[in-house]
């Protein structure tokens, strides 16, 4: 709070750039933790919610003739521009802001104040819900030829790994110390995923220490264990992320790549996926584009065009591809690093993962995965995320792409994955707002000595909680898509609205499958609900006639699938029946279904007790006569 030095201005005006309507007007309010903007002028209460930590940028702009104009751009893509009246408040402001939004120590996040109010045990049981051991053995490990040790267990090995890794059983304690001094950052090769069904794996580790002529026995060594590790494989990839210039302008720093004269049975790949510096500008490049107030048709596809942004998104894609293919077609173990091995590395792991596991594609073990293949193993969110005030040279979009290209597997099978887009929102939100402690710090160790497990809660039972606003309805299980071969051409990619233009009003409404499908689901819910009450509403006579209770049925039930309809034909794979059509052409769920159960319970009613006054009359009516008196 000692950074708020204007706590509260009112008479603020709110612009909205899609819009021509007159800007709202409100106040501003500075909280420890959040700017909240509130509507005077709005009929219902209206409130805008900036979480300090998701701000990138503040900037304050010239002075016009209606106030001070105060930009802020947002790390979820967030763009709001304030007017303020009086340039004094507007700096007051701005200075706030600038601290409040980068802090400079670890213990000025979010996580550390963010108190829920909950028992010390729940959080103790949040932080113990991923176990990657379970995950492990659900994979077969441990078996003949892999193991888990913790020979890392004091960082000897390895200051960003885990105190647990999983190494091949033929190598040993020798072996796994010699390779660390011959990577990167002591980032040996470790497993990844684990194919059971043919042994193959996929491996994780950082660039060698090569040079242009360099050896180590024990890094070779390494490698052999792996490729042994799938003894139905006469060889094993070693993938380079880098581009090939890349990787060779870091041999005459004396770093590098294997060189197959020195690794038995290797077969090397470069893959081209571009370093962290062009993924930010090019980010750039595209948020300038979305964010162009009147952009002609061309104007937009030539700016998409020009940030390379797609173009990055699929070269990651085809890497995770490569990868999937090479596992499971080929049957080959693969090595994989870039440069340190904890950001394109980190990508095309989880991503091959995900494209051979089904697990991996509902919620749980989405954040399995990503507790895996990101946080565990050292993803460095701190720098990369921008959470403190430090290098903006270390800030890269990483983790957005690995979120984006979930997004893009997603388009291309909506029935594949246990939830929805707005699940993938939610923890690309907090993966920035530091509300939780799962991504603060670089590594396993930093959280330790940062005390994150005892003085922060994690984001994963938070969201466990709310697992149905996350649901897939199109979502069909398991054992309809094993693995996932995507098509990576270019037209296969889309601009993902969603994420890059989420918070602009202006565009809306937009069209949502996964919208309409959740309202369609709601609607269902109430008919259902609607049927039962009119059921048990039915005069008891003597039970039901023959046929009643089908007629009533049909009627509901029709009534019911009416409600898919707005999305028959659009995703693929979703089957539904075409509605049922009355006479006159129009479809059932375009009449009240209240209003027809009434009816056809007064008809049937009627019909009954015209039924019971011939079995008054003429005693027991025969089978023929009975289905004779049938309704139509």
């Amino acid at each position: 709070m000692e950074h708020i030095t204007t706590p509260k201005v009112e008479n603020v005006k709110l612009l909205d750039r899609y819009t021509n309507r007159k800007p709202a007007n409100g106040t501003l309010y500075l909280t420890a933790t959040h700017l909240i903007y509130v509507e005077a002028s709005a009929e219902v209460r209206k409130e805008t919610w900036i979480l300090h930590h998701h701000i990138a940028t503040v900037e304050k702009l010239p002075l016009t003739t209606t106030g001070c104009p105060l930009l802020i751009h947002c790390k979820n893509f967030r763009v709001a521009h304030f007017v303020i009246g009086h340039e004094r408040d507007c700096h007051e402001v701005y200075t706030s802001l600038l601290k409040l939004s980068q802090p400079v120590k670890p213990e000025e996040l979010y996580a550390f104040s963010y108190n829920p109010k909950m028992p010390k045990d729940n959080r103790e049981v949040g932080w113990k819900m991923i176990d990657l051991k379970v995950d492990y053995q659900r994979m077969g490990i441990p078996n003949d030829y892999w193991e888990i040790t913790d020979a890392n267990k004091d960082y000897e090995v390895c200051n960003t790994y885990p105190p647990e890794i999983v190494v091949p059983k033929a190598a040993s304690k020798a072996t796994v110390l010699g390779s660390s001094k011959f990577r990167s950052r002591g980032r040996i090769p470790v497993l990844s995923y684990f194919y059971k069904q043919n042994n193959a794996a996929i491996c994780r580790c950082s660039q060698p220490l090569s040079g242009f002529s360099a050896r180590c026995l024990e890094d070779e060594q390494m490698l052999q264990a792996i490729r042994q590790a799938n003894p139905g494989s006469p060889f094993m990839y070693v993938v380079d992320t880098r581009p090939k210039l890349n990787a060779m302008a870091n041999r005459a720093a004396g770093k590098g790549y294997e060189s197959e004269d020195h690794y038995d049975k290797i077969r090397f790949k470069f893959i081209g996926i571009e370093n962290i510096h062009v993924m930010r500008n090019s980010l750039q490049k595209l948020l300038e584009v979305c964010e162009t107030k009147s952009p002609s048709m061309s104007d937009f596809l030539t700016g998409l065009e020009n940030s390379g942004w797609l173009r990055h998104i699929k070269a990651v894609m085809d890497a995770g591809v490569f990868l999937a293919k090479a596992v499971k077609d080929e049957r080959a173990s693969v090595l994989v690093h870039c440069s340190d091995g904890w950001d394109r590395t980190a990508q095309v792991c989880s991503l091959a993962s995900l494209f051979l596991d089904p697990f991996y594609r509902t919620c749980k073990g989405f954040m399995v995965l990503i507790e895996k293949d990101w946080i565990t193993v050292g993803h460095k969110f701190s720098h990369r995320c921008g959470h403190l005030d430090g290098d903006p040279k270390e800030v890269s979009p990483v983790f957005t792409q690995f979120i984006e290209c979930v997004w893009q597997l997603m388009q291309q099978f909506p029935c594949a994955f246990e939830f929805n887009e707005r699940f993938l929102l939610e923890i690309h939100d907090h993966v920035y707002s530091c509300q939780f402690g799962n991504f603060l710090g670089t590594c396993h160790k930093e959280r330790e000595d940062l005390k994150i497990f005892e003085k922060t809660h994690s984001l994963w039972p938070f969201l466990l909680q709310k697992k149905q606003e996350f649901r897939n309805p199109l979502y069909k299980g398991f054992t309809v898509y094993k693995e996932l071969q995507p098509n990576t051409l270019p037209f296969s990619f889309q601009f993902w609205c969603g994420m890059y233009n989420r918070f602009d009003k202006g565009m809306h409404p937009k069209q949502s499958v996964l919208d309409q499908l959740l309202s369609c689901m709601s609607q269902k819910m109430k008919l259902e609900d609607s049927a039962t009450e009119l059921e048990n509403k039915l005069p008891f006579l003597d039970g039901p006639l023959p046929n009643e209770a089908c007629s009533l049925s049909k009627i509901v039930n029709a009534t019911v699938e009416s409600s898919k309809t707005p999305m028959l034909n659009t995703p693929q794979d979703y089957e539904g029946e075409p509605p049922a059509l009355l006479t006159n052409g129009t479809t059932v769920g375009e009449f009240d279904v209240t209003s027809q159960v009434d009816q056809k319970n007064k008809e049937n009613l009627a019909h009954h007790q015209d039924l019971s006054g011939l079995s008054n009359t003429a005693g027991v009516i025969d089978s023929e006569t009975e289905e004779k008196l049938q309704p139509q």
